[in-house]
C-alpha cells in the first residue's frame, strides 16, 4: 500500500471479537479493509446530517399500511413533487396489509432529507430508513 497512515485505537475485547466475526463472515482478509468501509460510512452519514449543498445518491426504504384511505395516492403525490431527485421506485407487497417501497434518489442532501421527512409524515407510513452514499 502506498500513501497510507497507520493508526491504533482502544476497543473493548467483546466489541473487537464481534467485529472480527463479522469481518470473517463478510470475507475480508483483514480488519483494515473492513475498518476503511466502516469509516467511509461513518463520514458519509455525518456529512449528510450537517453539510448543506452536498450531492449524493441513495435509497429511501419505507413500509406502510395500505389500509388507510388514500395513502397510496398521497405517497405518489409526494414523490411527484420531488421528481427532480426521484429516479425510480420499487413497490413490494409484504402481506395483505403492508407494503415496502424503495425510492432511488439522486440530488442535493437537503432536498433528499426533505423528501424522506415528507414521506415519514404520511399517514400509514410505519418505518423509514434513508441510506446514502457520496458521489
Amino acid at each position: 500500500m502506498t500513501n497510507v497512515e497507520r493508526t491504533s485505537f482502544s476497543v473493548s475485547p467483546a466489541l473487537l471479537s464481534r467485529f472480527d466475526e463479522v469481518v470473517k463472515r463478510m470475507g475480508y482478509e483483514d480488519r483494515s479493509a473492513a475498518l476503511q468501509v466502516a469509516m467511509r460510512n461513518f463520514v458519509t452519514e455525518y456529512t449528510w446530517t450537517v453539510e448543506k449543498g452536498k450531492a449524493g445518491v441513495g435509497a429511501i426504504l419505507f413500509t406502510y399500511s395500505h389500509r388507510p384511505h388514500g395513502v397510496r395516492g398521497a405517497l405518489i403525490e409526494v414523490q411527484h413533487e420531488y421528481r427532480d431527485i426521484v429516479n425510480s421506485t420499487t413497490h413490494i407487497h409484504l402481506d395483505e396489509s403492508r407494503c415496502l417501497e424503495i425510492v432511488s434518489v439522486r440530488g442535493q442532501t437537503a432536498r433528499i432529507q426533505e423528501l424522506a421527512r415528507r414521506l415519514m409524515k404520511t399517514r400509514g407510513v410505519t418505518q423509514l430508513k434513508l441510506s446514502v452514499v457520496d458521489i
